[in-house]
């Protein structure tokens, strides 16, 4: 996927207030819903930047069909929160169509729009906290 020239320029304040918008989302959402990540150190990222919730580490729980087993018993939505990579698309792509499939809640337009926002710099959720930081230093903002 081609950025847009708008994002080519975008200054490291704007991207950091940008990624916090999309954080804040995220945090209203694990309100209610499960986080699907791919593993332990997302989890950790994601605690770093004020991110709690229930989360399940597909990659080390048993995969997409656990995951959907999973959210069904736990509230029925979820949001995938797998790395933008090749593997993760493969890993979230799976994962939305069996959810769809059970006829479960996912959102998966965080990951879109962290992905649209992160893919310059980073390609995982593990990287986000740090990412977050680094922006912070550039843009003058203490975090």
């Amino acid at each position: 996927m081609r950025r847009s020239a708008d994002e080519d320029v975008m200054d490291d304040g704007v991207r950091l207030k940008e990624i916090e918008q999309v954080l804040e989302r995220l945090r209203e959402l694990s309100a209610d819903h499960v986080l699907l990540i791919e593993g332990k150190k997302d989890r950790e990222a994601l605690n770093t930047v004020g991110v709690r919730g229930d989360f399940f580490q597909i990659q080390s729980a048993g995969g997409p069909v656990k995951a959907v087993e999973y959210v069904a018993a736990h509230g029925g939505k979820a949001v995938i929160l797998t790395d933008w990579d090749r593997k993760g698309g493969v890993i979230a792509g799976e994962t939305v169509r069996l959810l769809i499939a059970s006829d479960l809640e996912c959102d998966s337009q965080v990951r879109a729009d962290l992905a649209r926002l992160c893919r310059h710099y980073i390609k995982d959720v593990e990287a986000l906290d740090s990412l977050v930081a680094r922006l912070a230093v550039s843009a003058g903002k203490l975090y």
